[in-house]
């Protein structure tokens, strides 16, 4: 190759690579604009917010903490994050529960219509819950839930527990049989093979349900706002919006700034994650 051809080859390989980092500078921007928005608009004078001439990315007037104090002293944020932990630690919980079992009957044992039940449990998801929360209504009912977080803790399974099933019967499904064969003829039951061998190969797919089962806990609006109407027991997803939201007054700063102190944990949470999260739903739908 001669000098000239050298030199064209590397100036489209530099090229290349700072198209591919203004691309990825330009996602960062457009990801980090929204929080960017909301940190500034947390600490904004409504004066300031409001004047439809000023900069919303730049305090025109001095920032104040008073949206912050709102948010803090007169409503029950703490309450609701408190419940909103309660209930997505039991969900996660009762997720693993009853759907790392599951799974694992439909992805390694020989049962007869697996794949269809598995295809079934899947469908269970579709159901919109604008319809299932008239029929569970009753349920919660005769449970003597009503009006408190944990009807929440007996609803959200019907949604995480289908979606995990599935997801981790594909994870089942790639990992060798191999490894639970070896570990019986070493004298573990498939009980003992199951925890010791399984489940530590299988740890990014539980990491994609802990995940999933957590975060919906957190966002879910539908079932809270039927289940739970005292401020005492609303988690986060239901009662900012409830509280700060007051006939036609919006109290954006205090709303910005819940978000920003429930969204930050999540996200930093999921990124330390993120790797075991993706090989969980990638490998779950390619074996599923």
């Amino acid at each position: 190759m001669s000098a000239q051809a050298r030199a064209q080859a590397k100036r489209r390989r530099v090229g290349g690579r700072i198209a591919l980092y203004v691309l990825v500078l330009v996602f960062t921007a457009q990801a980090a604009i929204p929080f960017a928005w909301s940190l500034i608009t947390s600490f904004k004078a409504n004066p300031d917010l409001y004047t439809r001439d000023n900069n919303p990315f730049l305090y025109n007037d001095p920032p104040t903490l008073e949206h912050v104090n709102l948010l803090f002293g007169q409503t029950a944020f703490g309450t609701f994050v408190t419940n909103t932990l309660v209930v997505a630690l039991c969900v996660v919980a009762i997720t693993l529960l009853v759907a790392v079992p599951a799974a694992y009957s439909l992805g390694r044992l020989t049962l007869r219509r697996g794949g269809a039940v598995a295809i079934a449990i899947f469908f269970v998801y579709l159901i919109p819950p604008s319809l299932l929360f008239i029929s569970l209504s009753p349920v919660v009912a005769n449970l003597g839930l009503q009006d408190s977080r944990w009807s929440l803790v007996v609803v959200y399974p019907t949604i995480t527990i289908p979606v995990s099933a599935w997801l981790l019967t594909g994870f089942f499904k790639s990992i060798p049989k191999d490894i639970e064969e070896q570990a019986m003829i070493d004298g573990c039951s498939r009980m003992g093979a199951f925890f010791r061998m399984v489940l530590p190969v299988a740890f990014p797919g539980l990491i994609a349900v802990v995940v999933f089962a957590s975060t919906l806990s957190a966002s879910e609006f539908i079932y809270a706002l039927a289940f739970v109407s005292q401020t005492s027991q609303k988690t986060v997803s239901v009662g900012v919006p409830t509280e700060l939201v007051r006939g036609d007054v919006f109290f954006w700063q205090a709303l910005q700034a819940a978000t920003l102190i429930v969204a930050i944990p999540i996200a930093l949470v999921f990124n330390v994650f993120l790797k075991r999260f993706i090989a969980g739903f990638t490998m779950g739908a390619v074996k599923g």
